[in-house]
């Protein structure tokens, strides 16, 4: 059998795997099999991930070490990953064949290397300095330092030292010892507050192809009638069709880069890819590559006529660029092309063909995307462009932006389609994409924390459904608080309309409930009137005088405006003159004439004021049981532009131990203790000033944490406001070796 039938079989069992990891990636699938996350595995294996993580927040989770198992093929065999295993990939290589229209001189020179290609591995330098954020300019200030002094003495070294192997041993023990000196003065400068932003999952193929199967192609599949409901006595239904914000850019994303192939073969493979550039790096220090021997070799070219990388072949191999696809070796009529073990250097170009100055220019646009991003304040003092409501189990914002990989896996998984990508906003470039919590199109469902099950990089923690609810061994820390419901007042039914409804408290469901109702009195519209006469169980009033007349205006009511019914009770308040005031509930009235139930204390006399109120139920909330759920914005009557109760991040248990107040969303107050300016930390010198709030923050918000099940470590898996330190568990702390 042909290596290249071999190889087409394989692309075909992989691209069905994912499809169907795609597919089964559902609530009912995930909450079966709890724990069983291998439905996450192709995010897992990739390295990438594993690295701008790691870099990011000095810690590997668990999850990604099985991207070590890409690797080592890597360094075995190349690029292999792009070509045989990459879904993405294989999705460009199959519309590349489909709708190749090219004659054989266009395939030729479409598939010679052009120097467009080398712009993966400025996107990639980008993407990790981004994610380096301020420790990058930490390490190049450092390193310039130390290269003040490791070149003098490299330059002595060279010059004194006369023993090829001893010069050798001691250039590169420099080497070594300033390379170690400047990532620890870089922690030192820093205060090991690496603080990123994380864009890999932008481009990376995986999590794009993911993306893009989660917020646009399932459902566009899923849209028809017949899709949902099933044929009746045939097949059923897939389900109900959910729809995601944002869904137009993404999949129109999804088509520009598949549609480009008609243009240049394998185009976001060859120019775009930063995966394919991070395994291009790895790639040239391969074992076996691709070797052409000159002696048979008669310049043909017709290794190019399908060669997927545009690698050179008929010449000096690109080592970076050869996705190993063997069609080269099978296209060759002279058998000049082989796949040898370690081949003569001198026949190969293993660096990636990036110029000095690119790179450069790439770190910088790197560099500067990071500060220029957090300026805005969106992730840190301003939170009203977006309602960043972050799913159960999140990390504070900032880590949560340096481990979230915009994969969008939870929003997949998750069953009442709350979870939405985070729309394309100039004001918040960093969030984009991101799960966010969308309470118009569902609510978090209180018993699920599938979108931590699935997350690959513990930007979403996993956590139970007791931690959650703050039940059995987490009772003492309370649930996990996902924000605040409040009350636009203006829209509410009963507190604006004086229409009955309940509905807010009827549907939320924590215990003792959040929301509750509570019979408040009212002034009826033009209820404040002028007695006029009166006995001892009616009075007659008037309207107000107009200014400058003395005598009440008259006034009209309709006959038993006032009569109360099983929701509304009515009654008429009379101010005496001397002060003393009194209410009654009123039976029935007539035109001006209000009779009450009973007898006056004290018999109104003509000009004093009769005050009409109405009294029923309106709904208020108790921040100290409302989790943010959403349930309640959700169900609420009211249509429009806005409901009238609705839920945003305030209060939010993730950030509660946040001691940077511009950064925390507790309810409580925070202020600068040490106002004298003296000595401490700034952080030190942040207090809580919870008795100062209205509603008292309560004890379960000050403890809660974001989530992760209890591993035997002793500290609650990503716990809020400090990053999960090392728990074997669950990650693996990379900081520790640099200590």
């Amino acid at each position: 059998m042909r290596i290249t039938t071999v190889r087409i079989l394989v692309q075909i069992l992989i691209f069905g795997l994912f499809v169907s990891f795609c597919v089964l990636t559902t609530y009912s699938f995930v909450d079966e099999r709890h724990g069983q996350t291998w439905v996450s595995k192709f995010l897992e294996i990739d390295p990438l991930v594993a690295i701008s993580t790691g870099l990011a927040t000095g810690t590997i989770y668990k999850g990604l070490a099985w991207s070590a198992v890409l690797i080592i093929p890597t360094l075995l065999l190349g690029r292999i990953f792009c070509n045989w295993i990459c879904p993405y990939g294989i999705l460009h290589q199959f519309i590349g064949w489909v709708f190749n229209t090219r004659n054989a001189k266009e395939r030729f020179d479409s598939n010679r290397y052009d120097g467009i290609y080398a712009l993966k591995y400025c996107i990639l330098i980008a993407m990790l300095v981004a994610v380096l954020g301020q420790f990058s300019l930490a390490l190049l200030l450092v390193g310039a330092a130390l290269a003040v002094v490791a070149v003098p003495l490299g330059w002595v070294i060279a010059r004194s030292v006369r023993h090829p192997a001893t010069r050798r041993t001691c250039l590169v023990g420099v080497v070594v010892l300033s390379v170690s000196a400047t990532i620890a003065g870089a922690r030192s400068v820093t205060k090991g507050d690496w603080n990123g932003t994380l864009q890999i999952g932008l481009l990376d193929p995986i999590c794009l192809l993911h993306r893009s199967v989660t917020a646009a192609v399932l459902p566009a599949l899923n849209m028809p009638l017949v899709v949902q409901e099933g044929v009746p006595g045939v097949a059923g239904g897939v389900g109900d069709y959910k729809q995601h914000i944002g869904a137009t850019l993404i999949g129109g994303l999804l088509l520009f880069l598949v549609g480009m192939n008609l243009f240049i073969p394998r185009f976001f493979c060859r120019v775009l890819c930063p995966l394919g550039a991070c395994l291009g790096v790895l790639s040239r220090f391969a074992l076996w590559r691709i070797e052409r021997d000159p002696n048979k070799c008669t310049d043909c070219d017709l290794c190019l006529h399908a060669c997927e990388g545009a690698s050179d072949p008929h010449t000096q191999l690109r080592k970076s660029e050869c996705f190993v696809c063997f069609n080269c070796i099978e296209d060759c009529p002279h058998d000049a092309l082989s796949f040898r073990f370690l081949p003569p250097k001198r026949h190969e170009i293993a660096a990636p063909d990036l110029r000095l100055r690119n790179g450069v220019f790439a770190a910088v646009i790197g560099f500067l995307f990071y500060p220029f991003a957090r300026a805005s304040g969106k992730s840190s003092k301003d939170f009203s462009a977006g309602n960043l409501v972050r799913p159960p189990g999140s990390c504070e914002e900032w880590e949560f932006l340096e481990r979230c990989i915009k994969c969008d896996q939870c929003i997949r998984v998750c069953p009442t389609n709350v979870l939405q990508p985070y729309p394309f906003d100039l004001e918040n470039l960093e969030a984009l994409w991101t799960p966010v919590m969308n309470f118009r199109m569902g609510f978090c469902q209180l018993h699920c924390t599938a979108c931590g099950e699935v997350c690959p990089t513990g930007a979403i923690q996993r956590i139970g459904v007791e931690q959650k609810l703050g039940l059995g061994a987490y009772a003492d820390t309370g649930p996990v608080v996902l924000g605040t419901a409040h009350y636009d007042l203006g829209r509410c039914l009963p507190w604006s309309m004086k229409k009955p409804c309940v509905v807010c408290e009827e549907v939320c469901p924590t215990s003792p409930k959040a929301i509750y109702s509570e019979r408040m009195q009212f002034v009826e519209r033009d209820g404040k009137t002028l007695v006029r006469s009166a006995t001892d169980r009616t009075v007659t009033v008037g309207g107000l005088p107009k200014p400058g007349e003395l005598s009440p205006e008259p006034i009209v009511f309709r006959a038993n405006q006032f009569r109360g019914d099983g929701t509304t009770t009515y009654h008429v308040e009379i101010v005496h003159k001397n002060g003393v005031t009194e209410t009654h509930e009123i039976r029935r009235n007539d035109a001006d004439t209000i009779e009450i139930d009973g007898t006056f204390d004290q018999m109104p006399q003509a000009g004093e004021f009769a005050v009409i109120k109405y009294e029923w139920k309106v709904p208020k909330i108790d921040t100290e049981y409302c989790i943010g759920c959403g349930i309640c914005e959700h169900e609420c009557p009211v249509v429009g532009d806005r409901r009238a109760v609705y839920v945003t991040a305030e209060g939010e248990s993730r950030s509660s131990k946040e001691p940077n107040r511009d950064r925390n969303r507790g309810l409580s107050l925070m202020k600068t203790a040490d106002a004298s300016g003296g000595g401490g930390s700034r952080r030190g010198a942040l207090v809580s000033l919870s008795a100062m709030v209205v509603s008292p923050a309560r004890p379960v918000r000050a403890r809660a944490n974001g989530g992760g099940d209890d591993c035997g470590c002793g500290t609650p898996c990503g716990s809020v406001g400090a990053r999960h330190n090392g728990c074997s568990g669950h990650e693996v702390d990379l900081r520790k070796f640099l200590a």
